[in-house]
């Protein structure tokens, strides 16, 4: 072992041991106790905070959630900096070195890499510019008092007073901390905008595919989005041809389309990650997003809307939501705000929630906002246009801590920067993929630039502090001029019984007839961007005569619609599920309760067992060992429960069909690594298991071909095998690699079931009686950072779970896994949250860990466990609701 990982090894030992002796597990000391809760945050009593105008009341909740009452906005604001800061200090320090590319200066040298590419991007500097020239004043104070109160925190702390976090870092380097900046709070809306982009993996996928596949086969692998059997969003409505606005009661024949290409519903991306990037939110990809949708008064129980989200994102400890209330003890001119839900810590302000008027929700609109394109290089210029033109270019200085500093070359192109230069997925893009119309001198290969929406300066923070004080839906839709990145649905309701939809965000319209599906000829001015989509012309919907809306993921519009938000919607498995729930409930005069909602988030019914397992018992199972596992999918409900041995089986069948039929076809650089799949028996091993009668296994991997590129399981895989399965001898199901001999849909079925009950049983055990989904579909909840990285002992300190889960893959239960990687959960949802708009104090919510980022604090994950069950705990709003539920009251004075 080289020298250098020896020291690492050694180090991290060190601290593992290190920690737990201040935790307390081996010496069990007044010290170590000390220490570990020397950061918790005072909740009682008072205590100054200088600036304030006048005194500001904090009440926390069983849960430790705050509501925070002021006399002006920026004591609002002030009081939630230093709120916030109290309970999540290091998560917040954490999200703004990510975001300005300097994890390096708290983790050393192995943060490098990802540091020089978030340089490249320059969020950060975005951010600053926004700050600068793009933001409204009363936005700018409300950011600087959020700082100040951020700051006060900090004022006299460190080390463990802050966080047992840097007790840890401590014990490696001598990173301190430095004053929060508003740019801190801005910077964080680029790295939501970064996880939510839309399709840059995907086209990056499409050009890689396209050195093995012809056209047809790749048209197989991303099948059209499914308008006849899947819903959009809005349903009708078009941009009439005369005012350029979109009208939801128009006609598509009213549309004129002169202006941008007729979009086209194309291709669907294929989901996987960027490497090397720290994904904040959770991973990309088909199947994934988020859930909302409401219903109105004329349906429900309550007689006024009901409204339901709950965001899928990336499992994280403590969860990237935080749950606050920020109220005015009155309405005055300079205190505007009375609003609740859930925010980030590091951002001042309310991101999901409600105020005394209205309520609002989001889900990833999916929106294709970046484009990559090859560039023709030659020495310190590019192509363009036939000309040479010089690179634009900045150094950038990265420090490390425990080394020496490193300094980087970032190149930007017209386009913007060039992202190979950090990336080596991106460069192979560049070495290997064809681009429309690209040129043969260039066999060599092309650097790649990014053009990203999210690298302009915009007003998305203005429109945060807009949506907090919305009264109707005019105003809320004027918030939503200024929702610039990332893309998102808004969802609506008011207290007079309105609800609404409306689709926001900075959308390019690309020249010529370019889809944004491939990466783009960056030497041709024909290929740039010649706008963005008008917000006038940006679909909504305003009551609907349906009398619900439902958003998850799904398109927004159909192909009528003239503009191209984008050719990689999700396919709408979770977003039609929840119609057909919804009609179900409201069939024969039915209305929809609180209870119905909650309900409808749970679930966990697979659509692609419904498609799937009437096949799958067709089969005709010779071996009883088989064939006692294929028994557990007749009669099965397709409900995917916690305790179900069908739903276990189900789902180890789908994995292993589609590395069978797919996953050895698809070029290497796609591969995602992961566990084996095949498990052997044993062969000529002697008699049988003396106590079962049945075979022992062989616990190690079958053959697999180290090209094999196994599939996510992504609903849009769930369009390709629908496709094909009625054809017995579609190529697809051909596996076999002798090509004297031929594989059908049955055979490959067959292997499938086999191949699975050979993995479960070495997983779960023989007895099929034992097996159970949750057993396999676990949930680990980690650190971001020391519980990632980090050795055991701290992974142990850090770390809560596993949490045995029910829910899947594209389920409205979306504990969703990755068929390339295995069972485990890899994003959820993450909050859950119903508001009824008849009675605010009667709303309900959820979040996924607890309201505090310290560890052993009470509040650190006390909600995991009725989260994990479904339950949703009291959301009060109104000064009596929050004084009868406080347990915790605090001051703070001038």
């Amino acid at each position: 072992m080289p020298a250098k990982k020896k020291f690492r090894r050694s180090r991290l030992i060190v601290i593992g041991l290190v920690v737990l002796l201040v935790a307390g597990i081996a010496g069990g000391t007044f010290w170590s106790v000390s220490t570990v809760r020397a950061s918790f945050p005072q909740t009682t009593g008072q205590l100054q905070l200088k600036g304030l105008s006048g005194p500001v009341d904090v009440k926390r909740d069983a849960h430790g959630i705050p509501q925070i009452y002021a006399g002006s906005d920026e004591d609002l604001f002030m009081a939630q900096g230093f709120v916030q800061a109290q309970d999540r200090f290091w998560e917040m320090d954490v999200r703004r070195h990510v975001t300005a590319g300097r994890l390096s200066e708290m983790f050393g040298s192995g943060q490098v890499e990802t540091d020089a590419f978030l340089r490249t991007l320059g969020w950060r500097r975005v951010a600053q510019q926004e700050y600068d020239t793009k933001l409204d004043a009363r936005t700018k104070k409300y950011l600087r008092a959020y700082s100040e109160g951020v700051n006060a925190y900090l004022d006299g702390r460190s080390g463990s007073k802050l966080s047992l976090e840097y007790t840890v870092l401590g014990l490696t380097n001598d990173y301190k901390p430095q004053k929060w900046t508003p740019v801190d709070s801005v910077a964080w809306l680029k790295a939501m905008a970064w996880d939510l982009r839309g399709n840059m993996q995907e086209e990056i996928d499409r050009s890689l595919m396209a050195t093995r596949f012809g056209k047809d086969e790749t048209d197989q692998l991303y099948p059209p989005y499914p308008y006849d059997r899947n819903q959009p969003i809005v349903a009708g409505g078009a941009v009439n041809s005369a005012t350029k606005k979109f009208e939801p009661n128009a006609s598509a024949a009213n549309t004129s389309t002169a202006s941008s290409p007729l979009a086209q519903t194309q291709l669907a991306g294929l989901a996987d990650k960027l490497d090397k990037m720290p994904s904040l939110l959770g991973p990309a990809g088909n199947g994934i997003g988020s859930n909302s949708w409401v219903v109105s008064g004329k349906y429900t129980t309550t007689h006024k809307p009901l409204l339901a989200n709950d965001p899928h994102l990336a499992p994280q400890m403590p969860s990237l939501w935080y749950q606050m209330g920020l109220h005015c003890r009155a309405r005055t001119s300079d205190c505007t705000f009375d609003v609740a839900g859930y925010t980030f810590s590091g951002m001042p302000g309310v991101v999901i929630g409600h105020n005394d008027k209205i309520a609002w929700g989001f889900t990833n609109l999916g929106a294709d906002v970046s484009d990559l394109y090859l560039e023709k290089v030659s020495g310190s210029t590019y192509q363009y246009d036939g000309r040479q033109l010089k690179f634009r270019t900045r150094e950038e200085r990265i420090k490390v801590a425990g080394g020496a500093d490193r300094t980087i070359t970032v190149r930007e192109t017209g386009n913007g920067p060039v992202v190979s230069d950090r990336d080596d997925e991106l460069t192979r893009v560049g070495e290997q993929a064809p681009a429309p119309d690209a040129a043969p001198d260039r066999k060599d290969g092309y650097a790649v630039s990014l053009r990203w929406t999210a690298l302009n300066p915009g007003k998305t923070m203005d429109a945060v502090f807009e949506l907090n004080r919305a009264f109707d839906f005019k105003s809320f839709r004027k918030a939503a001029r200024d929702f610039a990145v990332p893309s998102q649905n808004l969802l609506y309701a008011d207290r007079s019984g309105n609800i609404g939809y409306q689709a926001p965000g900075r959308i390019p319209i690309r020249g010529g007839d370019r889809d944004g599906t491939y990466p783009a000829p960056g030497w041709d001015s024909e290929a740039r961007w010649t706008g963005y989509v008008p917000f006038d012309a940006m679909p909504y919907e305003y009551n609907p005569k349906r009398g619900y809306i439902v958003t998850a993921n799904q398109a927004v519009v159909d192909s009528s619609y003239p503009y191209l938000l984008t050719s990689d919607w999700g396919y709408g498995t979770r977003s039609q599920r929840i119609n057909e729930l919804i009609k179900a409930k409201l069939k024969g005069g039915g209305k929809i309760s609180m209870d119905d909602m909650q309900s409808m988030q749970m679930d966990n019914s697979s659509e692609i067992a419904k498609l799937l397992v009437p096949y799958l018992l067709k089969i005709d199972v010779t071996d009883p060992y088989v064939r006692e596992a294929q028994q557990l999918l007749e009669g099965w409900n397709y409900k995917q429960d916690a305790d179900s041995a069908p739903a276990a089986y189900f789902n180890a069948v789908w994995r292993n069909l589609l590395q069978a039929a797919f996953g050895q076809k698809m070029p290497k650089e796609l591969r995602v690594e992961g566990e084996c799949l095949r498990v052997k028996p044993v062969e000529d091993s002697g008699p049988v298991d003396d106590l079962d009668g049945k075979p022992d296994l062989v616990r190690e991997c079958g053959e697999r071909d180290p090209e094999d590129a196994q599939p996510d399981g992504g609903d849009r895989w769930f369009e390709v095998v629908r496709q094909i399965l009625p054809d017995q001898n579609n190529d697809w199901w051909n596996t076999s690699r002798d090509p004297g001999k031929v594989t059908t849909r049955d055979g490959v079925l067959a292997q499938a079931l086999k191949d699975a009950r050979y993995e479960l049983t070495a997983k779960l055990g023989k007895d099929i009686g034992t097996w159970n989904w949750g057993r396999l579909h676990k949930l680990d909840l980690r650190n971001q950072t020391l519980g990632a990285e980090g050795p055991g002992p701290v992974k142990w300190l850090f770390n809560r779970g596993p949490y045995e889960m029910g829910g899947g893959e594209a389920a409205v239960d979306a504990t969703g896994w990755n068929a390339a990687g295995g069972y485990d959960v890899v994003w959820v949802p993450s909050m859950r949250m119903i508001v009824n708009l008849e009675d605010f104090d009667k709303s309900r919510w959820i979040n996924l860990t607890g309201a505090s980022g310290h560890v052993y604090n009470s509040h650190y994950n006390d909600q995991a466990a009725l989260w994990q069950k479904g339950e949703l705990l009291p959301w009060v709003f109104t000064r009596g609701g929050v004084e009868e539920k406080s347990e915790d009251e605090m001051v703070l004075t001038r």
